[in-house]
């Protein structure tokens, strides 16, 4: 349950009104005949030519009443339980660079360091490892198949791979099936290009989703006065028309199709021309956002999470600027979206060693999503009594702490809990977990028995090799 509001209900109604204008008088770009076919079934204003979709006002207002009476209104006081939240590892971060601690270099992703992040992966939590960095150096439309290749070989439980395009899939799938693995692709985010535009490749593969029954929705990453205006309530209408008009075409191709949004809000930072996905301003609007869709739509749209930060080395920094962003998005909407994945640089560069260190604090944040045990043993009446005023002993020399202290105590691997002392001790702490990442890898062994599916599956790549490139 949100426990802070941005927006004054009496305003809920312009901004409404302008998202509803844009939608009218702009309208959409959307690169699929097939969905702007749907589009015009649906009421919708089509420019073929300029591949153009605009929305009458009045449609699109009944769209977003029916919306708002399909999800319901949720009671204010449900009472709620902290969400329990997953510890990081090796996953579908798909990261352009990989930061090395021990040579202190930013790499380009490429076939050799995914195969070493695999590897730590798969020793680091014996479950799935995947798509955790881009290979740069294959062709773009190979690149998730190449990347499935190392993740069979080299991961005992081989994560799927990201396809970034619709004709990637069935490549994916069949060498999931010679796997033994169905469905082997992942969809990952499906993003705008912003404004308002569905560009092809996009708009390709939301169609397929959609079909499939997938939910219809799209993570958007505007970034404030380059993609929306610069003001707040200019960032929520253009964002929100967006978000409109991907439900709509969601609808108009499956009318059963389930919704859903994912909000990374943007900003500029006029002194440097740098953008970011951390700042206190962008994160405003993007709880703004999330705040007036909830209202209006009665859809829960997610604030984008605590991974994209500015941090551009590993460290301390970076992961109290990620524990510091989940929290407060924790505060704003009720939902918290766990503490990072070992991104640095706004989701471009993959750190092993902020893993590790990401994972610690994770420890700590999931003591709030434990349930409380009450007992006379955990009230421990008998012990109380026996220190009294503590005067004679404490609570340190008694039985009982020994016994219980694991129970509710954070008890990190690597971070110091007496504080940070400086530069130098940062490096000590770091150094330790590069040696952690050394161990992890030394200790690696590599999945046997998979010669002839692997076979199989080099087949199904060289003729992806003659048909995509």
């Amino acid at each position: 349950m949100p426990r802070f509001e941005l927006l004054n209900n009496k305003d809920l109604s312009a901004l409404a009104d302008a998202a509803l204008d844009v939608l009218e008088q702009v309208g959409v770009l959307c690169q699929n005949a097939e969905m702007l076919e749907a589009l015009a079934e649906w009421g919708a204003t089509v420019d073929r030519d300029n591949e153009v979709a605009k929305f009458p006002k009045s449609l699109t207002a009944g769209f977003v009443a029916e919306l708002k009476a399909e999800m319901g209104d949720e009671p204010d006081d449900v009472p709620r339980s902290f969400p329990r939240v997953g510890l990081p590892g090796v996953g579908c971060q798909v990261a352009q660079f990989v930061y090395d601690h021990k040579t202190k270099e930013k790499r380009p992703g490429n076939r050799a360091e995914l195969i070493e992040l695999t590897k730590f992966g798969d020793a680091l939590t014996g479950g799935a490892s995947g798509h955790c960095l881009l290979l740069r150096e294959v062709p773009p439309m190979l690149e998730p198949l190449e990347a499935g290749m190392v993740l069979a070989e080299y991961a005992h439980k081989p994560g799927k791979p990201f396809a970034w395009h619709v004709k990637q899939v069935d490549y994916l799938n069949e060498m999931g099936e010679i796997l033994g693995i169905r469905d082997w692709f992942n969809w990952g985010a499906s993003c705008f290009a912003h404004p308002l535009r569905l560009d092809r490749d996009v708009a390709d593969k939301f169609l397929r989703r959609v079909r499939e029954g997938a939910a219809a929705g799209f993570t958007q990453m505007p970034v404030a006065g380059v993609s929306t205006p610069i003001t707040s309530a200019g960032f929520i209408a253009v964002s929100a028309a967006e978000l409109i008009a991907t439900w709509i075409c969601g609808r108009a191709i499956n009318p059963r199709a389930p919704l859903y949004g994912s909000m990374w809000g943007g900003s500029m930072d006029m002194a440097t021309g740098t953008a970011t996905y951390f700042a206190f301003d962008g994160m405003r609007n993007a709880l703004a956002l999330a705040e007036f869709m909830r209202k209006w739509t009665g859809v829960r749209v997610r604030a984008g999470g605590a991974d994209y930060c500015s941090a551009k080395v590993p460290g301390y920094f970076a992961a109290w600027e990620k524990a510091y962003k989940a929290m407060t998005l924790a505060a704003f909407t009720g939902v918290s979206p766990g503490v990072g994945e070992g991104m640095l640089e706004d989701g471009k560069t993959l750190s092993p060693v902020q893993v590790l260190l990401e994972r610690d604090l994770g420890l700590g944040v999931q003591l709030y999503s434990k349930q409380i045990e009450v007992s006379p043993e955990t009230i421990a009446l008998d012990t109380i009594v026996a220190v009294g005023f503590g005067m004679g002993t404490n609570y340190m020399n008694q039985d009982h702490t020994l016994e219980h202290f694991r129970d509710d105590t954070w008890l990190p691997a690597t971070i110091d809990r007496s504080g940070y002392a400086g530069p130098e001790w940062e490096q000590g702490v770091l150094d330790r977990l590069q040696d952690k990442v050394d161990e992890l890898i030394a200790g690696y062994r590599k999945p046997e028995g998979r010669d002839e599916q692997l076979a199989g599956m080099r087949e199904v790549l060289e003729r992806a090799r003659r048909e995509l490139v």
